[in-house]
């Protein structure tokens, strides 16, 4: 078969997509830096050689750095930019002569042969664009100039790379070409000598054994390979200009034919999709640079011409930060948790007691996390302490007396991102043992008002309060509204995590059973067998105080999150079972997207060490027993002011007080069996 009998080598033009944050980052350097000035800026761009993408060719507000950003299975292009300051300008500038000049420094760099050094340099792309920031329209139009000469046939239609080369040898493919320099793996050599397999840089084989004069090598045994970003049975484009600079270096090589590997990896870096290409070319090439340039890109159209990008509904930078926010969470999702819900956090309302130093760490979490609805209940003053340690304060707010807490934790969270819904209530909370007075007393009414209707407006209530008693009211309010708690509480090196159940009696103890129902899971009261009383009584400044190591509130506050958003990921979300055993429940009932969900965390940081207990509800709890809900649902405010008024009421209707009772008569029979002994 003659060569002009073969059939014309069709190659996989690149397309374009231009990230949003790359119309961002041009907008900030016209409007800050260039001005009216029209010079080129170089850009870097990349593509992927990964066999399920396609001829994808990306850039994004990483372009304008100073090094291009490294990604895995994607090649950086280096490409300018020229940016004109008229519409006129842009249409009018003559694309065929720019494409051209372009083509003609390309050609230097084959010509001098500094390529077969640096192969990165064959490739290149232009963009000329005009950028109308009163509509936020962009126009733009991209070329990866390329000549369009010499004409190139293909002697047999592409074939899987397994035609050529066995399991073993596409194995040593893959492994050897990671090995390569990040700069020498566009354009490589591969040698074949029986079963062996080497890949050589093009300076390895090229400067050594192939001359211009003639062919010293075995093209049997040699097979010119390139990273292929196409993913169909044509070539992707950077093969086009490689071809063009092999011939005009050897135009020897037209005898012959050329055997081209397309390196096509997937995921996991296997190299089973690559294809091959046998090649020939026709002899009479054009060696003078003017050959003609090819390369501008077609529009969405299929016309050769510029693209638009309206960008007015998503330039705003608020929207575009909150757009940005979400892309770890999306990265997430595309790649590591397809089940991962990302809408539930969104629309899922979180309301903090407590903006100290928990109710900051916890709110910046719940922010990373795609949380965007957070209010704060609090009563303190932001005092000169606080900002080293309370991550959403600033010297400034404690200014002038400084600014109640709930507010100033609000308005900073929209400074970190405006289109977070957050607000701020300066409400005291009332607390067993605590007495009120007649004076008080419709102050403290119309606080509890305000923190039931905070409560029954949220979905998830986080317990951050520097006092034992301040978290008895929201225990009882959450779990007659059937909310989800998280509570942190802190010691000096210590902290504890935990997620309360709905209050429902756990059946008798199965001894089989490998956890407990969330609904059945004990609250932060649960454990104590005495009702809170007046902590804040009679104490020393470091009794005042949350005395704690720094590093332990960020730790709880992260875990307290963390264990939230496992929870709503959860199928079973409040009722999700909370495992005896961690270990033993991967891939368990009790184990949800994010894995199982623990009861409650206990870290310790001097020793470096975490528990993970789990217990059910106790029946006797001063805060989510039956009969406290029920006294609450028949009495309400009456009864909370009971409780308020006297540090035993509690212990009284739960039956605290006799069961203490029964422990200490126990006590004493002991003692005056072994004193008769």
């Amino acid at each position: 078969m003659s060569v002009t009998d073969q059939e014309i080598i069709q190659y996989v033009p690149f397309m374009s997509f231009v990230h949003p944050s790359f119309w961002h980052s041009l907008t900030e350097l016209k409007l800050n830096i260039d001005k009216l000035n029209e010079n080129t800026k170089q850009i870097y761009g990349r593509f992927t050689y990964q066999d399920d993408m396609g001829p994808v060719f990306e850039v994004d507000g990483t372009s304008f750095n100073k090094d291009p950003e490294t990604e895995h299975l994607y090649l950086s292009i280096t490409g300018t930019i020229m940016n004109k300051n008229t519409i006129e300008d842009f249409k009018c500038i003559d694309k065929a002569s720019l494409l051209n000049s372009l083509g003609e420094i390309i050609w230097q760099n084959i010509k001098t042969e500094s390529w077969i050094g640096n192969p990165h340099t064959l490739l290149n792309f232009f963009v000329l664009s005009f950028a109308d920031l009163k509509k936020f329209h962009y126009y733009y139009w991209f070329a990866f100039p390329t000549p369009s000469q010499p004409t190139v046939y293909l002697k047999e239609k592409s074939l899987f790379a397994s035609s050529h080369f066995n399991n073993k040898q596409l194995e040593d493919i893959s492994n050897e070409y990671k090995s390569l320099d990040m700069l020498q793996k566009y354009f490589f050599i591969i040698s074949k000598e029986n079963e062996n397999i080497k890949i050589h840089k093009l300076s390895d084989i090229i400067g050594r054994e192939i001359l211009k004069e003639a062919v010293n090598v075995d093209m049997t045994k040699i097979y010119f390979a390139f990273s292929d970003p196409s993913n169909n049975d044509n070539p992707g484009w950077p093969l086009r200009i490689f071809i063009a600079a092999l011939l005009e270096f050897s135009p020897q090589l037209c005898k012959s034919d050329i055997k081209v590997l397309g390196l096509r990896l997937n995921k996991s870096g296997a190299a089973d999709s690559s294809r091959i290409f046998i090649i020939n070319a026709t002899e009479n090439i054009h060696s003078d640079g003017n050959k003609g340039w090819v390369g501008w890109e077609r529009n969405n159209k299929g016309n050769f011409g510029p693209k638009l990008a309206n960008m007015s509904a998503s330039m705003d930078p608020i929207r575009l930060a909150d757009a940005s926010s979400d892309l770890n969470i999306k990265l997430m999702k595309w790649r590591l948790v397809p089940d991962l819900n990302v809408d539930i956090m969104k629309s899922t309302k979180c309301l903090l007691l407590g903006a100290g130093t928990l109710g900051c760490h916890v709110a910046r979490d719940l922010l990373a996390w795609g949380f965007r609805h957070v209010t704060f209940i609090d009563n303190g003053k932001v005092s000169f302490s606080n900002p080293t340690r309370q991550v959403l304060f600033t010297y400034e707010d404690c200014l002038n007396g400084g600014k109640m807490k709930a507010v100033a934790a609000a308005d900073n969270l929209k400074s970190v991102l405006p289109t977070v819904v957050s607000n701020g209530l300066s409400v005291h909370i009332p607390m067993p043992g605590h007495p009120i007075g007649d004076s008080l007393k419709a102050e403290t009414i119309a606080n509890i008002k305000q923190i039931v209707e905070a409560i029954e407006e949220h979905d998830v209530i986080f317990l951050l309060l520097d006092t034992r008693e301040a978290r008895w009211l929201p225990t009882l309010l959450a779990a007659h509204y059937g909310k989800i708690v998280i509570n942190a509480a802190l010691g000096f090196d210590s902290y504890l995590v935990i997620r309360h159940g709905l209050g429902l009696a756990a059946p008798a103890a199965d001894v089989k059973s490998h956890h407990v129902n969330g609904a059945q899971l004990g609250c932060y009261f649960c454990n104590d067998v005495t009702a809170p009383g007046n902590s804040i009584k009679d104490r020393t400044l470091d009794q005042q105080c949350t005395v704690t190591r720094p590093g332990v509130a960020a730790i709880a506050g992260a875990l307290a999150v963390e264990l939230l958003v496992a929870l709503l990921q959860h199928p079973l979300r409040i009722n999700a079972p909370a495992p005896y055993n961690l270990a033993d429940e991967e891939g368990s009932i009790s184990t949800g997207v994010l894995g199982p969900i623990p009861h409650s965390i206990r870290g310790f940081l001097h020793s470096y060490q975490t528990v993970t207990p789990t217990c059910t509800k106790f029946r006797q709890c001063i805060a989510c027993s039956d009969v406290v809900i029920n006294m609450y649902r028949e009495e309400g405010i009456e009864f909370l002011l009971k409780v308020f008024n006297s540090g035993t009421y509690l212990e009284e209707i739960t039956g605290l007080s006799e069961l203490q009772l029964t422990a200490e008569i126990a006590d004493i029979l002991t003692f005056s069996d072994e004193d008769v002994d």
